[in-house]
């Protein structure tokens, strides 16, 4: 029995070498290795042997099947790169990995923070994880406020909440420096909202300059340099009366459309304006929640939502698109 195994060892290895494509190796697999193939042939002599033998005789024969099995796996993989209808032609380039790309979201948010840094403020950040006083109280929005009402907030237990915008930002720097303060926050933000325009979850960037001597103009001057750098020097600017519970006075600030140069468009319902942040002094209430002397300084804030920022330089209609993690709508911003 072990000559016979020998025997069809070595005929196994020479018909293997002869052969040239993979479509030769599953008859061969079927002759040696099948249910009524070579092998099974020999194994079925077991039972003719001494008792003293089978042990050494089954170690041989399960070596041998597993060195043809081996063989066929290898050979199997030498034909399919080397030769064959089905094979891999080595010669041609290998196929290039896709790079991955800044979010779209991340980028603006770069963009914007280089615009003010260069106009010489620094960035600051929170928790996004904020209690009542930071978020609303110390902003001069106390409790039943009507203010409260505009901000849709996820709410835990014992006046722990999601924050509605990064405002809280700006009495956390202010309670731990105290002026002059030169600040930009951007960060993330949570509101009960959900539609084309609204995301439960959305990014904003607050601004804050806090100092003696500081005015109206300074915030207009910060302002116009800011969407000029953004959107650049033809868009016009202008300053509509709002109201803002911590600052005073307050102002909504609309751009001249920048799809239709103030024409009037579908993206801006025909008005020649869209309106792009909110801003104002800060209200000298707010001073006092910080212990700050609203005699010495004074200051302005603003706010803006870096999606809406993002959908008027990009044009995209559907502010959802930013999170569905779509691969072809993201990689046209990478």
């Amino acid at each position: 029995m072990e000559s016979q195994l020998e025997a069809l060892k070595q005929s196994f290895c020479e018909e293997l070498g002869q052969a040239r494509t993979t479509d030769d190796l599953e008859p061969m697999r079927v002759k040696y290795l099948g249910r009524k193939g070579l092998l099974t042939s020999i194994l079925r002599q077991m039972g003719s042997i001494s008792a003293e033998e089978r042990p050494r005789m089954g170690a041989l024969s399960n070596a041998l099947k597993t060195f043809m099995e081996e063989a066929f796996a290898s050979k199997t993989g030498e034909l399919e790169l080397s030769s064959g209808p089905a094979g891999i032609d080595v010669t041609l380039p290998g196929r290039a990995l896709r790079k991955g790309g800044i979010h779209i979201i991340n980028s603006v948010i770069r963009e914007l923070e280089d615009i003010f840094l260069g106009l010489g403020f620094t960035v600051a950040s929170g928790p996004e994880v904020e209690d009542d006083y930071h978020n609303f109280q110390a902003l001069n929005i106390p409790e039943h406020h009507p203010a409260r009402d505009m901000q849709d907030t996820f709410y835990f237990q014992q006046g722990i909440l999601l924050r509605t915008h990064t405002s809280p930002v700006q009495i956390r720097v202010m309670e731990k420096s105290g002026p002059p303060v030169r600040i930009i926050a951007p960060g993330r933000v949570y509101r009960c909202d959900s539609d084309v325009s609204h995301t439960p979850m959305f990014h904003q960037i607050e601004g804050l300059w806090v100092e003696e001597g500081i005015t109206f103009a300074h915030l207009k001057g910060v302002l116009y340099e800011f969407i000029h750098r953004l959107f650049g020097k033809d868009v016009v600017l202008r300053f509509r009366p709002s109201f803002f519970s911590f600052t005073e006075p307050s102002a909504e600030v609309d751009i001249s459309c920048i799809m239709c140069g103030g024409k009037g468009c579908r993206v801006c319902k025909g008005s020649g304006w869209m309106e792009i942040l909110g801003c104002g002094m800060v209200d000298p209430e707010v001073y006092k929640y910080v212990n700050i002397d609203p005699e010495t300084v004074t200051g302005f804030a603003f706010g803006l939502g870096i999606e809406r920022i993002a959908m008027l330089k990009y044009g995209v209609g559907d502010i959802r698109m930013y999170f569905e993690n779509d691969l072809r709508f993201l990689a046209q911003f990478a």
